[in-house]
């Protein structure tokens, strides 16, 4: 309940007494800017996050630093979804494991070689069970850095970093040693993040990031949901005062 702004109302009670009502302004709608961890990129198309790691690991030791963040490497569900992999920028100047502007990471996709005669014979998986509408990519090309012995190989997904190519969406896909070192492209389910960046679990309340630190939502599935604002009184005795904009009712008075 607040008294900033209000509309003070008076009825005759029982008994007789004065009962004053508060007409208090409706909150105004709140967008949620965020839905991803810091460092995660969002995309409303399968409400998930992703994230480029530099530290140059084996496929193996990527799939765990994707699970320690609720992940896994990322596969795609259509078309779109890759487009949008392929348009960021994904901030990958500090360690080149190979050309400049050419970019590889690994991604949740093996390629099982069946036939190794004339040619490489074989083909994709996805490395671990998901949606089934999941697609598999074409025909890889074959790294510099496969063994005899091996009988999977690990994709990784080539982008451009030029602008140009970038946006135009031009991509390869590369069938390579599993223990080569890599940068790797983790995905994770979009999730609340509150005012002051931290992750919330599911059915917790948070104050969601945005312009209004008196809201209070609960966490469902990665959204905020049945939100309760708060309007606060105005500090007394302060003629001019500034609103603290991530703590609730906390001002900071500007009078000399």
């Amino acid at each position: 309940h607040g008294k900033e702004n209000v509309d003070s109302r008076h009825s005759r009670g029982r008994g007789g007494e004065t009962t004053r009502f508060h007409t208090v302004n409706m909150a105004q709608p709140v967008r949620f800017s965020r839905k991803c961890p810091t460092g995660w990129h969002h995309y409303e198309g399968t409400a998930s996050c992703y994230r480029v790691y530099l530290t140059g690991e084996n496929y193996w030791d990527a799939v765990q630093t994707c699970q320690r963040v609720n992940g896994s490497l990322a596969t795609f569900t259509a078309d779109q979804e890759l487009r949008f992999i392929l348009a960021q920028e994904w901030d990958l100047e500090e360690k080149a494991f190979v050309r400049k502007d050419q970019r590889r990471f690994w991604v949740g996709y093996q390629y099982v070689i069946t036939n190794r005669n004339h040619s490489l014979e074989g083909h994709w998986e996805v490395a671990y069970k998901g949606s089934s509408e999941v697609f598999l990519p074409p025909d890889p090309i074959f790294g510099t850095a496969m063994s005899e012995n091996e009988n999977v190989l690990c994709a990784q997904l080539q982008c451009f970093h030029f602008p140009t190519l970038r946006h135009h969406g031009l991509h390869s896909w590369y069938a390579e040693n599993c223990y080569e070192k890599s940068s790797f492209l983790c995905k994770r389910s979009q999730t609340c993040v509150d005012i002051k960046d931290n992750i919330v679990d599911e059915g917790y309340y948070f104050t969601p990031k945005g312009n209004d630190p008196c809201l209070s939502c609960t966490c469902h599935n990665g959204e905020p949901e049945m939100c309760v604002a708060a309007l606060c009184e105005r500090p007394q005795g302060c003629q001019q005062y500034r609103k603290d904009p991530k703590e609730c009712c906390k001002f900071t008075c500007l009078d000399p």
